[in-house]
């Protein structure tokens, strides 16, 4: 493929990019606090253009924390099913893996990390319930990978320590401004060695 139709492929759609804005300009003023014009300026289009692509504002949000639900979920579901094809011999492998993903999330979208926290309960019943179910599936993906690397670890206590390092992960908006933390990679690496550590601190003596 040359440069020139990987650039192609590579580029958001206006659907995505009216979704990235959405997702930063929650994140920072709010839900209420966003108007869908502004929404529209930021991606060069007119309001009511937006209309086109979304219902409303609430479907914005929706499609957001629904989708970087499904799409953690299925990035764990996809390393568990690589390292099963490779024989499933490295658990040590498979949880940094793991690992690595949920630090990609926690450090590239953290507009979302904020919407979360913030904006989960504005959602329909039926969206928020969906929110929860693909949540729930998702820590089961690293109970089972977890309780692999340390068999000694009950499973109830592999969850707890599971939602912990999620927690630890997913403080990255509260840390500082991006641009006030060690670099990418140092931030990366360090959280790595904090999740892996709390794992390890889980394990019986």
């Amino acid at each position: 493929m040359s440069t020139h139709a990987a650039a192609r492929v590579a580029a958001p759609t206006r659907r995505e990019q009216i979704l990235r804005e959405a997702a930063r300009l929650f994140a920072e003023r709010g839900f209420h606090g966003v108007g869908v014009d502004e929404i529209g300026a930021a991606v060069g289009i007119s309001g009511p253009g937006l209309y086109r692509h979304f219902p409303g504002k609430d479907a914005m949000l929706a499609e957001l924390l629904v989708g970087i639900s499904e799409r953690l979920l299925e990035g764990g579901r996809l390393r568990v099913a690589e390292d099963a094809a490779r024989g499933g011999d490295s658990p040590d492998a498979l949880l940094d893996a793991l690992i690595e993903g949920h630090i990609d999330f926690a450090l590239d979208d953290r507009p979302l990390i904020t919407l979360h926290d913030r904006e989960l309960d504005r959602l329909r019943d039926t969206d928020r319930k969906r929110v929860r179910r693909l949540q729930r599936e998702y820590v089961e993906v690293w109970v089972g990978v977890v309780r692999a690397r340390y068999p000694a670890l009950a499973e109830n206590r592999a969850r707890v320590t599971v939602h912990a390092v999620f927690g630890l992960l997913n403080s990255t908006p509260h840390l500082a401004r991006p641009e006030a933390l060690p670099g990418r990679a140092a931030t990366a690496a360090l959280l790595h060695r904090l999740a892996r550590g709390a794992f390890a601190a889980a394990e019986p003596s």
